[in-house]
């Protein structure tokens, strides 16, 4: 953003908040326009940035995030990160990313929400509506976890709701909203939920060709988008055909099967995103190597890389490479598979140096609040960990081949050999995060790194011990991803 002039601070004589906020509400911002556009469809654990961000190089028009759900969105802490150049959204309680973004993309970024109350989704919209271009609420999904909570294909059947959101996020926001539905069984029926969900004022709305309870392996149904199409005047964007899209010429056939003004993309996104590419498809190898290196640039979380990863992967998974792929743990390992070991390694020393803070330096709030008090107050020698040996160490089950390689298991091995007393192990939790400390010998030691279950944070505990006590070395360590410091 330009740097204010302060003459106009002095001249109006507003607070420099108040004048932030209201130059950014007066500046005029293009509102997203629906129409002949290839979208890349709300994906569970494939909609994250660096996704996204492949789905925009490769020709998509417009991405929308995975549906992330207004409870968890609420909640969480909205947090820009200089060091990626991101603006985060945090989960207080165990320093995961709910939603990352950046520049690159806001012009063309599509929220997804699960919600089930106006009153609630108005105010993570109000949170969001600066970070991205158009807010879409999720009435489409058939899982049990959308439904039970009254979210998804729950506001098929309940109109009035589902009208009563969409009216109050139009009237509450200032950018455009949308919703995803899925067909109903009788095609008058859609229309006519259609009809009473555009009235509310939507910008545009996108409809699965299938109805809730159809799955993939079901045709769907492009003759009932037609018949919509042709009795709403907003943009309806069709979505529901990967299983006949190989190209990108299969993506505009299907636009026009169902006469709508926009096509949306799934599956056949997920398993190739080069599929919205004009000139074809990318080979294999280039894609995942374009989506690793936005994955380390962006930091994104290994298991949500990897998913991504099996998804493109597809059947080679099998193959001797595809097997040593699925017993990755770190973005490092997987990277090393495709040639990207150096660049995953100087891309994250150089986003350290800048500030950026992982899960490696994630505390709970209630250690965090109890280690300040203790430096406060200067009674470091209360602190349970005072005389513990220390060092930040993740358990990383897959560089380990069997139970019988464990970090327990080698430290109680170790033991009896010496004829000493097996080790012991308290744990402490906060939150939804676990440390442990391992005592052995006389001495005490944990990992600092902050684990997401007990066995884990025993076995990290084990790990410091193993690597003080000389039975495991620094530099083979490191180059794992167990040792971080």
């Amino acid at each position: 953003m330009q740097q204010l002039n302060p003459r106009f601070h002095s001249m109006l004589r507003l607070p420099l908040s108040s004048f932030l906020r209201k130059s950014l509400s007066m500046k005029t911002r293009q509102r997203l326009d629906y129409r002949n556009k290839l979208i890349l469809a709300p994906m569970v654990r494939v909609g994250t940035l660096p996704m996204r961000l492949l789905a925009l190089e490769m020709g998509a028009d417009i991405v929308y995030t995975e549906e992330l759900v207004d409870l968890k969105l609420i909640k969480s802490i909205r947090r820009p990160n200089p060091a990626l150049g991101t603006v985060d959204f945090v989960d207080p309680s165990d320093g995961t990313i709910v939603f990352r973004t950046c520049a690159q993309e806001t012009s063309r970024l599509v929220l997804q929400m699960g919600t089930s109350d106006a009153g609630r989704a108005l105010a993570v919209g109000k949170l969001l509506q600066r970070d991205i271009s158009g807010l879409d609420i999720n009435m489409g999904c058939p899982k049990e976890f959308s439904i039970k909570g009254g979210m998804g294909a729950a506001l098929l059947s309940d109109p009035d709701k589902a009208a009563l959101i969409l009216r109050t996020l139009c009237s509450g926001l200032d950018i455009p909203v949308t919703c995803k539905i899925r067909i109903l069984p009788d095609v008058e029926d859609t229309i006519g939920l259609v009809q009473k969900l555009a009235a509310t004022g939507i910008a545009a709305i996108g409809i699965h060709a299938r109805t809730r309870d159809e799955r993939p392996q079901n045709p769907a149904h492009p003759e009932v988008l037609r018949a919509v199409a042709q009795a709403v005047d907003i943009p309806i964007i069709a979505n529901g055909g990967s299983k006949s899209m190989h190209c990108y010429e299969d993506l505009r056939k299907f636009q026009v099967e169902c006469g709508a003004d926009s096509v949306m993309v799934a599956r056949a996104a997920q398993l190739n995103v080069s599929i919205f590419r004009p000139e074809g498809l990318l080979p294999m190898d280039e894609l995942i190597e374009k989506y690793l290196r936005l994955c380390v640039d962006y930091d994104n979380a290994p298991h949500n890389s990897k998913y991504c990863v099996q998804s493109i992967l597809g059947e080679l998974q099998e193959t001797p490479r595809g097997k040593r792929f699925l017993q990755c743990q770190t973005l490092q390992q997987i990277c090393e598979i495709w040639q990207l070991g150096d660049y995953c390694r100087r891309k994250q020393r150089e986003l350290k140096t800048l500030g950026n803070s992982g899960r490696a330096e994630v505390e709970p709030p209630e250690a965090q609040a109890k280690r300040q008090k203790l430096e406060e107050a200067a009674t470091a020698i209360e602190d349970e960990y005072a005389g513990v040996i220390c060092r930040n160490m993740p358990f990383l089950r897959s560089t380990y081949p069997s139970d019988n390689h464990l970090p327990k298991t080698q430290l109680y091995v170790y033991s009896g050999r010496a004829g000493k007393s097996p080790p012991a192990y308290e744990t402490q939790q906060c939150d939804k995060l676990f440390r442990s400390i391992c005592s052995y010998d006389g001495q005490r030691f944990s990992s600092s790194f902050w684990e997401k279950n007990k066995k884990q944070a025993e076995q990290g505990a084990a790990l410091v011990a193993l690597l003080h006590l000389g039975q495991l070395e620094a530099e083979v360590l490191r180059d794992n991803g167990s040792l971080l410091n």
